[in-house]
């Protein structure tokens, strides 16, 4: 049986994908596997009853939540990367909380917003977060490189938050620069801060792991 864009869809949101995007990169981010130049987008929404947990700080059913979700996307990535092989393709399932080791903490193989805004399910806001028109940033996100050619079926969005500020206000470790992201990829929003702050201030939860205020105060989410 062939696989088409349609099928793999059907299949991830059978395994309980929320959103499923298609889109051409550049190049491959793995030197190793040049070929590896599309991605499979995957997303997994949150629940709004457990984000509503989320105060001035995050609270323990967000963190299980949080950790739940990712292990869900990782099991989608894995199960979809195992039906392109069965086809005959090559692909890798990147983790839905990835990161680059002691050295680089920060960044990961590759942005799955990045490769969510290619394949037209949102736009990145000034929260730094991917936000879908539809679910806002209430998203988890993980990627499948592979080499089956895909392409988008979906326009790309332009950012969508305006004049809002609300998650730069609200953000208790200042990390949040208030600014659309840029063009070239330069993010909007101190990812070390965050981090430390969290880990500072949250340590209980997660060992401070998680947060969730600036989805919690987001108005694309209708919480």
């Amino acid at each position: 049986m062939t696989l088409t864009q349609e099928k793999i869809k059907t299949f991830a949101k059978g395994l309980g994908a929320t959103l499923v995007g298609f889109c051409e990169l550049e190049k491959s981010p793995l030197p190793t596997a040049p070929e590896l130049r599309y991605a499979v987008s995957l997303a997994v929404k949150l629940s709004d009853a457990v984000l509503k947990t989320v105060d001035n700080a995050p609270s323990f059913m967000y963190f299980q939540h949080y950790r739940t979700a990712n292990a869900l996307l990782d099991q989608i990535a894995f199960r979809v990367s195992s039906e392109l092989e069965c086809a005959g393709y090559s692909a890798f399932p990147v983790a839905a909380s990835q990161s680059l080791g002691k050295n680089n903490p920060y960044s990961g193989l590759i942005p799955h917003k990045t490769v969510a805004v290619l394949s037209g399910l949102g736009f990145v806001g000034k929260s730094g977060l991917f936000l879908s028109e539809q679910y806002g940033s209430k998203l988890r996100l993980a990627t499948v490189l592979t080499d089956m050619p895909l392409k988008s079926d979906l326009p790309v969005i332009e950012n969508g938050c305006g004049s809002c500020e609300l998650c730069k206000n609200a953000c208790p470790a200042g990390a949040i620069y208030g600014t659309p992201p840029s063009l070239n990829g330069e993010r909007n929003f101190d990812a070390e801060k965050c981090s430390h702050y969290m880990k500072e201030h949250f340590q209980d939860i997660g060992r401070g792991s998680v947060c969730g205020i600036c989805i919690r105060v987001c108005p694309k989410n209708k919480l």
